[in-house]
């Protein structure tokens, strides 16, 4: 059986596994260490998948930068989404 995740998909849920990320980060890693350079609406189309998917949880978190709040999504793994990752191991490994 094929894996369920795309390499996208797989790639930001292994980075949510380290910890809670904001998009930005998140999003900075893809172009930086996969050479993805997704446009905003793009980036986040991908993130709401996968919150709709149950795999990942998120939430806006502001903060105030020179005066100005701004407000900046955040991301966590939920359980699904671990074993989404553990499923796409396996298939890889065996």
């Amino acid at each position: 059986m094929l894996p369920k995740l795309t390499h996208l998909q797989f790639f930001v849920l292994s980075v949510l596994l380290n910890g809670q990320k904001s998009g930005r980060v998140v999003r900075d890693l893809l172009a930086t260490e996969h050479e993805q350079k997704k446009t905003l609406a793009s980036f986040y189309q991908l993130m709401s998948r996968l919150e709709d998917a149950g795999m990942v949880k998120g939430w806006y978190e502001s903060k105030h930068v020179d005066g100005v709040t701004i407000k900046e999504r955040w991301y966590e793994i939920l359980g699904s989404g671990i074993k989404a990752v553990e499923a796409q191991e396996a298939f890889y490994l065996s």
